[in-house]
C-alpha cells in the first residue's frame, strides 16, 4: 500500500491472509524516491493517486501485479507493466451509483443555484430570483460524453428530471437506440443542455473540452465533471463562465488535486465544487477494498485478474 485513505485494511488482509500474504502501508504521498523504495521488492502493490512510472516499474525485482483503488490508471505506466509482465487491474465497477449521484446532485445545484442561494438567503438576501435567472431542465437535452456504467446510471436518474432527448458520444456504441442518439462531440457540444463527462483521461482525451468546444456550447448549458479533471481545459472553462458564455458547472474533479486556492475557478459564478467524493460511501469503501484483494489473490494463485487492463500473452 503507498497510499492511505482508508480507516484499515482488515479487509484486504481477511482476503489476503488466503494466500499468505501480508500487508505492509507505507504512505509515499507521490514521493519518487519513497515509492521506488517501497515497491522495488513487493510482490504486490496497491496504489491510489501515487504515479508508478516507467523508471519505478522498471526498478520493481517482484511485483506480479499492480492493483488501482478504483477506475482510473493514467498514473501507472501500462506499457512498462506489461514488458516486465506485471498485470495491472483497476476496480471499475464499484461505485458507480454513487458518482452518478454526484452527477446529479451538482447539475440540480448549479442549475437551481441551491449553493449560492443558501450562502445569500444566510446574508439576508430574499426575492433575488430574476438577478439571477435560472432555466427549466424538463424538456431539455441531456448529453453524455461517454456511455459506460456510471454514465448509464446517471442517465438512468436523470431521466426522471423529462429530458426531451439524450445525445451521447462513445466509440463503443455504434448506433442511436430508442433511448440515446449516438453524435459526434461537437454536435452534442452544440445541442445539449447538459453536458456530463465521463471518459477516462488518456492522451487523447485530454483537454477534450477546450476553448473551441466551450463556444459551441449553449449560453444556457450546464456542465458536470465527475471524471477526470484534466478532460476540461480550466483556464479555458473559467474565462467562459466569467464572460457569461455558459450557465455553470459542477466539478467533482480538478487537473490538480487539490486545487490550488488561486485556480481561476474559486472565484467564478455558476461553478459548484467538491472535493473527488463522488466515488464515496461507507459501502462503496468496502466494495472498493474487497475487489481490489480479490485481484491480488487471483495473480497469487496464478489466474489473471478479472479486470485486467494491460493485457498481453501471458501465456507465451
Amino acid at each position: 500500500m503507498i497510499d492511505t485513505g482508508y480507516e484499515t485494511y482488515d479487509i484486504e488482509q481477511a482476503i489476503l491472509n488466503t494466500v499468505g500474504a501480508r500487508i505492509r502501508e507505507i504512505p509515499c504521498h507521490g514521493d519518487l524516491e519513497r515509492i521506488l523504495e517501497t515497491v522495488r521488492e513487493a510482490d504486490a502493490v496497491m496504489v491510489r493517486e501515487s504515479p508508478l512510472p516507467r523508471d519505478i516499474i522498471e526498478q520493481m525485482n517482484r511485483c506480479q501485479v499492480i492493483v488501482r483503488y478504483g477506475a482510473g490508471i493514467d498514473n501507472i505506466d501500462l506499457e512498462a507493466a506489461a514488458e516486465r509482465g506485471i498485470f495491472v487491474a483497476n476496480v471499475p465497477d464499484y461505485g458507480f451509483e454513487e458518482v452518478s449521484d454526484q452527477a446529479l446532485a451538482l447539475l440540480m445545484t448549479v442549475a437551481r443555484r441551491t449553493a449560492s442561494r443558501d450562502q445569500q438567503v444566510r446574508a439576508g438576501a430574499w426575492n433575488i430570483a430574476r438577478q439571477e435567472p435560472m432555466h427549466r431542465i424538463t424538456g431539455g437535452v441531456l448529453g453524455l460524453v461517454g456511455y459506460g456504467r456510471i454514465a448509464r446510471a446517471f442517465h438512468r436518474k436523470a431521466m426522471g428530471l423529462g429530458f426531451s432527448r439524450t445525445l451521447v458520444v462513445d466509440h463503443h456504441l455504434k448506433d442511436s437506440t430508442g433511448d440515446v442518439e449516438t453524435v459526434d462531440l461537437d454536435t452534442l457540444c452544440r445541442e445539449a443542455d447538459v453536458i456530463s463527462l465521463h471518459v477516462p483521461l488518456t492522451d487523447q482525451t485530454r483537454h477534450l473540452i477546450d476553448r473551441r468546444r466551450l463556444a459551441l456550447m449553449k449560453p444556457n448549458a450546464v456542465l458536470i465533471n465527475t471524471a477526470r479533471g484534466g478532460l476540461i481545459d480550466e483556464p479555458a472553462l473559467a474565462a467562459t463562465l466569467k464572460n457569461g458564455r455558459l450557465f455553470g458547472a459542477g466539478l467533482d474533479v480538478f487537473e490538480q488535486e487539490p486545487p490550488q486556492s488561486d485556480s481561476p475557478l474559486m472565484d467564478c459564478p455558476g461553478v459548484v465544487i467538491s472535493d473527488h467524493t463522488g466515488w464515496y460511501s461507507e459501502e462503496s469503501i468496502a466494495e472498493l477494498q474487497r475487489k481490489a484483494a480479490e485481484e491480488v489473490c487471483r495473480v497469487f494463485n496464478k489466474e489473471p485478474p478479472i479486470n485486467w487492463v494491460n493485457r498481453w500473452d501471458h501465456a507465451s
